[in-house]
């Protein structure tokens, strides 16, 4: 399929199995589908996913509530998350979603309705401890070209700068001088490359904690 045409009749198809009349280009409606005694059904075709689609769509929602967008079923490697994206974004719009595989045959992902999110306690409380633990103010809101200082980032600081001053160390002698209680098992995982294991338990800085030290230098809170 290469045409926005090349939707249409397998979604009218669709819609004649449900008992709807369909009729293609009314007005400025790519697709019109009545049943009588309801609210007429709109669909606007598009081959994929756009701005002006959905403002097209939230257009059609002063004539009706049951308005779908319909794009053929994208594919690839970023398909699966963009069907996911798009399919939230067309919940919280109140609008419907359909697509059409190549071979013809059609999916409808969710109808419209209004929309009513569900709070996740478990992920509002983790944003929280972050929040309560992350030191300052370090990240300008939306930059991450060099990347986030959260509150992981800012413990290894610590540990980072504790070793530099004062060579290898026991994690728990770590852990006690920094007031970082994960400071063994942070150095352990040594996810950014930061520690050196000199011994059981021991742990010296890295070239690369050094330059961290000097990258990261005003994104935590130093000792005066």
């Amino acid at each position: 399929m290469d045409r926005e045409q090349d939707l249409y009749p397998p979604i009218k198809a669709l819609l004649e199995r449900q008992g709807y009349t369909v009729k293609g280009e009314v007005g400025a409606v790519d697709v019109m589908a009545v049943r009588e005694g309801e609210e007429p059904v709109i669909v606007e075709l598009k081959l994929r996913f756009s701005l002006a689609l959905f403002h097209q769509a939230i257009t059609r929602l002063k004539v009706t509530e049951n308005v779908y967008i319909c794009v053929l079923k994208p594919r690839g490697r970023t398909a699966r998350r963009a069907l996911k994206d798009n399919t939230a974004l067309c919940r919280r719009l109140g609008l419907g979603l359909i697509t059409v595989r190549a071979d013809g045959v059609v999916e409808v992902h969710c109808d419209p309705g209004p929309y009513a999110p569900r709070k996740d306690k478990a992920k509002t409380a983790r944003l929280l401890r972050e929040f309560d633990r992350l030191e300052g103010d370090p990240n300008a809101g939306g930059a991450t070209r060099h990347g986030l200082v959260t509150a992981y980032r800012q413990d290894a600081l610590r540990c980072a700068a504790h070793l530099a001053e004062c060579g290898a160390t026991k994690g728990a002698d770590v852990a006690k001088a920094t007031g970082v209680s994960i400071a063994t098992r942070l150095m352990r995982e040594n996810h950014y490359g930061w520690f050196d294991k000199i011994a059981k338990g021991v742990y010296a800085l890295s070239e690369s904690g050094q330059e961290g030290l000097k990258h990261w230098a005003y994104s935590w809170d130093q000792p005066d």
